[in-house]
């Protein structure tokens, strides 16, 4: 089979940081999917992933944690899917990724892909959903229903601090269509700020400017809820300022100096991390939640409710429009997502 990788840990600059080879197709055991890929996403964590550092592998690794495909064969032990079946999921960090032509997958964190959407529509979605998912519904245990007191009344508002990436884009219409909250996203484009209001954000704000000046022009002194999508160090010191007492805060960057926690306890504020990847790197025992997660996603999609937040194709897949990709999300300017589909 066709696949995508590397053995040097590389800037994207250097041509030789993603490289094209054959690999033998692997066969299922246990709860695996066999995948025939057909639409790849590339998320921030690939660049992280990929990015320079003093290792030099022995064998080829396969990045990728986005994908759309259809099951060719299964494990002994699954009892979710069938051949045939169309499905999409994020995997897991601690196997090798979704960048070739058959991927082993778990069936516990996959979902059935919307029947509605192509298969680039539906390799966008699955990482950020769950991120987003987790992070809002599980993390910051925000109710659907919109009847769950929050300092003693009805919940409110969401900042969403980084509106117009894949993760900022599919929380945005969790926030507003599921959960019934004012959503505020920030962006500093005149494109990034009308992406953020397609998704179905109510106000956008420029994070570039004075953050709590443009949160009172609209008359909002503080938040409910925030989810920071960006450099966490950057917004510790504003987010402790502008969240309400019993307020919580969800973050999902890593940060690089200590934080402030400090700062939280006197309005009892919840602080949590969202990483996707947890319920399958530690084999947690609700792992399967991923797969009802994903299962639910494509309903709302197939329902109309959730938009695709594709933004870019690049085709074939190919060490080459691998290195572009990342190149344009290094430049942290991307808009939803970036897609890649087809093998050459």
């Amino acid at each position: 089979m066709k696949a995508v990788g590397l053995k040097k840990f590389l800037a994207v600059s250097d041509p030789e940081c993603f490289i094209d080879f054959n690999a033998s197709v692997p066969q299922p055991t246990k709860h695996d999917l066999l995948v025939k890929i057909e639409a790849i996403s590339v998320n921030p964590v690939d660049t992280k992933v990929r990015s320079p550092k003093d290792e030099v592998l022995d064998h080829v690794k396969v990045l990728g944690w986005d994908a759309c495909g259809v099951v060719v064969s299964v494990g002994e032990s699954v009892t979710l899917f069938s051949p045939g079946d169309r499905v999409f999921y994020a995997g897991d960090i601690t196997r090798q990724g979704s960048n070739s032509e058959f991927h082993l997958v778990d069936e516990r964190i996959v979902g059935k892909a919307p029947r509605s959407l192509s298969a680039e529509q539906a390799a966008a979605m699955p990482l950020t959903s769950l991120t987003a998912w987790e992070a809002l519904l599980e993390q910051m245990n925000i109710p659907l229903d919109g009847t769950k007191p929050l300092n003693g009344a009805q919940c409110g508002n969401i900042l969403i601090i980084g509106g117009a990436g894949g993760v900022g884009s599919i929380a945005t219409q969790i926030a507003s269509k599921l959960a019934g909250l004012d959503v505020i996203a920030t962006a500093s484009r005149p494109v990034s700020k009308a992406w953020c209001q397609k998704m179905g954000a109510h106000h956008v704000i420029d994070h570039s400017r004075d953050i709590i000046g443009q949160l009172s022009d609209l008359g909002i002194k503080s938040v409910d809820y925030i989810l920071c999508c960006q450099n966490t160090d950057q917004y510790f010191d504003l987010m402790a300022e502008i969240i309400k007492p019993k307020g919580k805060i969800c973050c999902i960057v890593d940060n690089v100096q200590p934080l402030a926690m400090n700062k939280l306890k006197s309005k009892s504020v919840s602080f949590s991390w969202e990483f996707m990847f947890t319920r399958a790197m530690h084999n947690t025992p609700d792992k399967v939640e991923q797969h009802h997660i994903l299962n639910e996603v494509s309903r709302l999609l197939d329902e109309g409710i959730f938009t695709t937040t594709l933004s870019k194709t690049l085709s074939p897949i190919c060490a080459a429009n691998l290195r572009s990709a990342h190149s344009i999300l290094e430049q942290r300017k991307m808009i939803g997502k970036l897609v890649l589909t087809d093998w050459k």
